[in-house]
């Protein structure tokens, strides 16, 4: 069984205490859900306070993103060491947008995860398509060489933390929505190339998560797909309580009406 994630990316939203502020009313909404792993990608600034204010709860945080060596002259950047440092559970990697206005590569891609790995960090890869290559029907072929990139010289042994995150880059922000069977045959695509790459036993192990304006009205849509393993919410998770929704939709039924109070 591959356990869900929920994950919050906040890109370039909440100072440090905006980001205290949140976890104060969010963390006891949802401090009795075990089901579900939840992780927080505040900005760099805010990290260390989120890393701070989730100690000992069932919220992790990670970075946007990180450079993939260790040290050295790169004014601006953030080492995997520095990150493990502060102890920075996740990070994630190839965002859409990092791509897009940061000229990221898929080799850097590859180079930061090697590094997350190399740290102990757990890695969330970013893959997805524009509308230009859905609409040319080039959606599989380039999801199967951003994942063959991302996975180029990582072995199966180390692969266990690795989540990938697929991402129509035309449903970010725009309110568009993946349709259930566009999003779990992208899922499919991209286990099947995990599989190609690393064996059928870590394929089925890797958890593959949805994001693209995911809203407390469809995760539960979203999650019924057994291609799903989470989501990735930006706009939504800026609001506790938006983003608390999210996580008690996304609970299996049966699991929901178990439920305590805190």
């Amino acid at each position: 069984m591959r356990k869900p994630l929920i994950a919050a990316n906040w890109k370039m939203y909440k100072t440090p205490a905006e980001s205290v502020a949140f976890l104060h009313e969010f963390l006891p909404l949802v401090c009795n859900i075990d089901d579900i792993d939840i992780a927080i990608y505040p900005t760099m600034s805010s990290l260390a306070s989120v890393i701070g204010a989730v100690q000992g709860t069932n919220v992790s945080a990670g970075a946007q993103t990180m450079h993939w060596l260790n040290e050295g002259p790169y004014t601006g950047q953030t080492s995997p060491t520095m990150l493990a440092s502060i102890n920075c559970d996740h990070v994630l990697l190839g965002h859409s947008e990092r791509r897009i206005y940061a000229h990221e590569t898929d080799d850097m891609v590859n180079w930061k995860l090697r590094a997350a790995l190399a740290q102990g960090l757990i890695p969330m890869v970013c893959v997805g398509e524009t509308h230009d290559k859905r609409e040319s029907g080039l959606t599989e072929a380039v999801l199967r060489w951003q994942i063959s990139c991302a996975l180029n010289s990582i072995k199966p042994e180390e692969a266990e933390p690795i989540v990938i995150a697929y991402e129509p880059v035309w449903a970010i922000g725009t309110g568009s929505v993946a349709k259930p069977d566009q999003v779990s045959e992208a899922h499919r695509i991209i286990r099947r190339e995990v599989a190609a790459r690393l064996g059928e036993q870590c394929a089925e192990r890797m958890r593959i998560i949805y994001g693209g304006s995911v809203k407390p009205e469809n995760i539960a849509g979203i999650m019924e797909q057994p291609e799903i393993d989470g989501a990735l919410v930006g706009g939504a998770s800026l609001n506790p309580h938006t983003f608390a929704a999210i996580i008690q939709n996304a609970l299996p039924v049966a699991h929901a009406a178990s439920r305590s109070k805190c």
